[in-house]
């Protein structure tokens, strides 16, 4: 089951690959984006972070053909600057980042992020992690629960879903859940998406505390560039283009990146009819300035 990669020729376009250069794909999923900027490297070198086994084993083999030149690591894409320094990797030429959810996640019942069908509450990326969305459904206070809805998934029926899902407990499975929130959610203009939507977008982020894990890549990765190096990520929903907006926002004001992306790059209509998940992807890249001399240096020359 492999996921279908976004903006793939966009991504390799703006990372202007060098073939001798070391790059990294921090959400590596199935390897997708991997693939395609290994095939533009000669000499160089792709290292790979996920933090889902079953996603790193389908990429392992993907990738097996390109040997040494192959570097994958289970970890949180978080994790950047420690991967690189553990590994000795050279300052890096390019990082990109997908933040969307795989097909590989969405499509398995048993992983638990999709309504569509009955599945367990669970929703891990990373099925060693000890939280899981039964406890936040079934458990929580209707409050904290409340809170999660709102912040994470912007849902504005949150209090009132909270409550109907209190009053449903025990929920069974995704399916339940996603009958629950159906329920009792006020239909607002032309419905284009499930009402459960948000509610399992929200609780997927908490889950796996991705706004978290998103702030952390933010401030880490840039210790990790190299000079002239380009930083490519695509998003899928607010929380996180604002978060990508903000901190590249904030590194162009320090005179040492410029964002290359001064409008958001989205998929084009042919895209999106061949992978409707697509649709809401947004593309930002920043590049780091190629280094100058400090004022030492020039007066010693």
């Amino acid at each position: 089951m492999l996921h279908t990669p976004v903006m793939t020729e966009a991504i390799v376009r703006w990372l202007r690959i060098k073939p001798e250069g070391t790059y990294v794909d921090a959400t590596l999923g199935t390897g997708g984006h991997a693939l395609a900027i290994i095939r533009e490297l000669t000499s160089g070198r792709l290292v790979g972070l996920d933090r889902d086994p079953q996603a790193i084993e389908i990429a392992r083999e993907r990738l097996r053909e390109f040997g040494q030149r192959v570097i994958l690591v289970q970890t949180d894409f978080s994790k950047i600057g420690e991967v690189a320094r553990d590994l000795q990797l050279p300052a890096l030429d390019g990082v990109v980042a997908d933040l969307g959810v795989s097909t590989l996640e969405l499509d398995t019942p048993e992983r638990g992020f999709s309504f569509r069908w009955g599945g367990p509450l669970d929703m891990r990326m990373n099925p060693e992690h000890p939280l899981v969305a039964d406890e936040i459904v079934n458990h929580w206070p209707e409050e904290d629960l409340a809170n999660v809805l709102y912040r994470f998934g912007e849902e504005h029926d949150s209090r009132k879903i909270a409550r109907a899902i209190l009053r449903a407990r025990p929920i069974r499975d995704t399916e339940h859940l996603a009958t629950v929130v159906a329920g009792v959610r006020k239909a607002r203009g032309r419905q284009r998406l499930h009402p459960a939507t948000k509610t399992f977008l929200a609780l997927r982020i908490a889950v796996n505390r991705e706004l978290e894990e998103l702030g952390q890549f933010l401030s880490r990765t840039p210790a990790t560039l190299a000079s002239g190096a380009r930083w490519a990520i695509l998003s899928y929903h607010s929380l996180e283009d604002r978060m990508v907006k903000r901190g590249f926002q904030e590194l162009a004001r320090t005179g040492g990146y410029t964002i290359l992306t001064k409008k958001v790059i989205q998929p084009d209509e042919k895209e999106i009819k061949a992978n409707p998940r697509a649709r809401s992807a947004k593309l930002r890249v920043i590049e780091k300035q190629a280094a100058t001399l400090d004022e030492s240096e020039r007066r010693a020359s």
